[in-house]
């Protein structure tokens, strides 16, 4: 279903600035996900940083784009890139981003499809027009810059996950740094992003306000807890995002309780699949090897029912919306033993977020 038609529902000015430049919200400069930005100077040129949806119930969509040539894709995500097959083929928009951000949009894009299929919310765009967005990409290597019009345009690593970016924007007067979603830590996955300098700074703001405990501190209470459950004859559930999350997960298990029985499923599986083939995208490539071997793969129904009798399950999806993580759940509950560990962000209306705050979960 087609939320809007191009220049009929569209925000955005008509016009340029007549000084300076323009940064217009389609979405996202208040919210988490459902991000959109656009940058327009006095000259008409104009670019688009991401375009994605926020997966609450039913998902929030930005406003609708208008015309853009050329739209910067930071990581893959669905709320930074869920929207861009609707821009290709309304607005014939060429796609900038990395090589694994591209490869993986397919995975990303045909799973937020099946996903409003089966939970019967409309989505902007069909099947078809993620074809159009796959033949859209145009792949950038960090620290290479690229010419758009009169700007110079360059990807540096966010962290934050394998192929994400912070997008520079160097025009004739100033210099503009979007962040996208950043960490300056390193992960088992990826190393933290590196300052850049800029004049105007853009910056996620997901947990802004907040003071984290140190990393450390956080896996060692993560380890403890997982060992502890164990220990006393309980499962853990671990609801993980299948892109980058689960890996990392998998990861820190490996490392740090590599006498446990762990299993792997969900969509988590075919993502790291393609991590492992972007090997100068990760921290350490060999060490994700050696953690997706050390795990148990579940790929059938009497996969699923091994993984049930093991020590932990590592699976989709992140936030209790669906995906085996749901399967497994209503299986583990009868038994006050085990566990739910949520090592990732629960948006509101989610089956995660419910969980959290109510302690309850409607389960179909």
């Amino acid at each position: 279903m087609v939320f809007y038609a191009p220049g009929r529902t569209s925000t955005y000015p008509d016009e340029p600035p007549e000084i300076g430049l323009r940064f217009h919200y389609l979405g996202g400069g208040d919210e988490v996900g459902n991000v959109g930005i656009i940058i327009e100077d006095t000259k008409g040129t104009r670019l688009l940083l991401d375009y994605g949806l926020a997966p609450t119930k039913p998902p929030r969509y930005p406003n609708e784009a208008p015309t853009v040539h050329d739209a910067v894709i930071t990581h893959s995500h669905i709320d930074h890139l869920g929207m861009a097959p609707w821009l290709c083929t309304h607005h014939r928009t060429r796609l900038h981003g990395t090589a694994v951000t591209a490869e993986l949009s397919d995975m990303m894009w045909n799973d937020c499809y099946k996903v409003s299929s089966i939970e019967k919310y409309p989505l902007a765009w069909d099947k078809r027009d993620i074809e159009t967005a796959l033949d859209s990409w145009i792949v950038h290597e960090f620290g290479t810059p690229w010419k758009h019009h009169d700007w110079n345009l360059t990807l540096y690593p966010a962290g934050h996950i394998p192929g994400a970016a912070m997008l520079h924007v160097q025009t004739p007067s100033t210099s503009v740094l979007f962040s996208g979603d950043f960490d300056t830590r390193d992960s088992p996955l990826v190393e933290g992003a590196r300052p850049v300098k800029a004049d105007i700074l853009f910056v996620e703001g997901t947990y802004g306000g907040r003071d984290h405990p140190p990393q450390q501190e956080e896996i060692d209470r993560f380890i403890q807890a997982v060992e502890q459950r164990v220990r006393q004859g309980g499962k853990v559930l671990i609801p993980a995002f299948a892109n980058g999350r689960t890996q990392d997960v998998v990861m820190l298990l490996h490392r740090y309780l590599p006498g446990l029985d762990v299993h792997v499923d969900g969509m988590g599986k075919r993502v790291a699949k393609v991590h492992l083939e972007h090997r100068s995208a990760l921290k350490d490539a060999s060490a994700l090897e050696r953690a997706w071997r050390w795990a148990k793969q579940v790929s059938s129904k009497s996969d699923k029912k091994k993984a049930l009798n093991g020590d932990v399950i590592v699976t989709t999806s992140g936030m209790l919306d669906g995906g085996p993580a749901v399967w497994y759940l209503n299986r583990l509950r009868h038994d006050a033993k085990n566990a739910v560990f949520f090592t990732g962000y629960q948006a509101r209306d989610t089956g995660g977020r419910g969980l959290l705050d109510t302690r309850s979960i409607d389960i179909y």
